[in-house]
């Protein structure tokens, strides 16, 4: 067994946060496991527990009252620093829990039993547990029984990314990248922060698998898609939303800030020589369209119909370029201009 992923906290927290699965809303898989846990092994709490830098948080939970508790108090921390389930059969008499506000206070937690969830890579991003409010021995039966439904939480979690990813180019698939914008749009509300989407779409797209057939085209979408991947911040989000169309969402990040980024990567696209199976090289550009998360859009579809609007004009404009709505009026815009393909 790998000591050294228990110890690398930092690689850790990257597996977690790769899952995307933090501050998510209910989904019935885990729900159900919860549910089954507590039924099956006769405990009134039971948790899918996720566990942050600072904080431990529910994806599903019957009998906690709460969505999340600080990680300085949680058994969880305690679980994913092990191979083996950790089992807590009276937690006063246990000289880590015994003074935690979980078992002095709500939800008086008093027999515990977790079992770690592992991701693909080997790291412990966080538990299955089972609580009580009474001192009990968890059973061999008992651990095996739970041990079985986390490896259907890891299934689970792991089903989660594949169908959030897409098959060709790695990025998010439609469905994903619109759940993180959807997120992105209620964080921006609640924080009053700037954020912006990019549009982009190969020029001359149908021609490319046309004159060279779709495999040659799949080999440019990948090697697109490894670009923008390698040229943005880990906050942001890079998505296909079909075809040879992706998008970007860019937290944090002011219009003018996000034509900046546009262009580079915009340039990138050009000045990289997409190379083919055949040992030959197919140069392709992309256009792109902008705009940040104004108050006069009120809704994801009016924000990548601003974005699309953009797009379409670049396009119109002679391709290869960058075009950014002004976010005062949504019929206006700026454009940059660069030469056409």
């Amino acid at each position: 067994m790998d000591d050294t992923k228990l110890q690398d906290e930092n690689a850790r927290i990257a597996a977690l946060r790769r899952l995307d699965v933090l501050d998510t809303v209910i989904e019935e898989p885990f729900e159900k496991i919860v549910t089954l846990v507590r039924a099956v092994l006769g405990v009134p709490m039971a948790t899918v527990t996720l566990v942050d830098r600072d904080r431990q948080w529910f994806k599903a939970q019957r009998g906690m009252g709460m969505t999340e508790t600080p990680r300085s108090i949680s058994f969880c921390t305690h679980t994913i620093q092990q191979f083996e389930p950790l089992i807590v059969h009276n937690a006063l008499n246990d000289p880590r829990f015994a003074d935690s506000p979980l078992v002095v206070g709500p939800p008086h937690i008093r027999s515990y039993a977790g079992i770690p969830l592992r991701t693909p890579e080997g790291y412990k991003v966080g538990a299955l547990c089972a609580m009580d409010n009474q001192p009990r021995h968890f059973s061999s039966n008992d651990i095996a029984i739970l041990s079985n439904f986390a490896n259907i939480v890891c299934d689970e979690l792991e089903l989660r990314q594949i169908a959030e990813s897409d098959f060709l180019t790695g990025a998010l698939t439609r469905r994903g990248f619109i759940a993180q914008a959807e997120r992105e749009i209620a964080r921006c509300r609640r924080y009053d922060r700037p954020s912006s989407l990019v549009m982009l779409d190969v020029d001359h797209f149908k021609s490319v698998n046309d004159t060279h057939g779709h495999a040659i085209g799949d080999h440019v979408l990948r090697q697109i898609a490894e670009i923008a991947e390698m040229m943005l911040r880990s906050s942001d989000m890079f998505g296909r939303l079909g075809g040879e169309e992706f998008a970007l969402l860019l937290p944090e990040t002011t219009g003018p800030d996000a034509v900046v980024v546009a262009e580079r990567l915009r340039e990138a696209i050009a000045a990289h020589p997409m190379q083919l199976p055949d040992q030959n090289e197919l140069r392709v550009t992309a256009s792109f369209g902008v705009a940040e998360l104004s108050p006069g859009i009120g809704s994801l579809t009016a924000w990548l119909e601003s974005a699309d609007a953009m797009l379409y004009g670049a396009k119109s404009d002679g391709r290869n370029r960058t075009r950014l709505a002004l976010p005062a009026l949504s019929y206006q815009h700026a454009t940059i201009c660069r030469p056409g393909s």
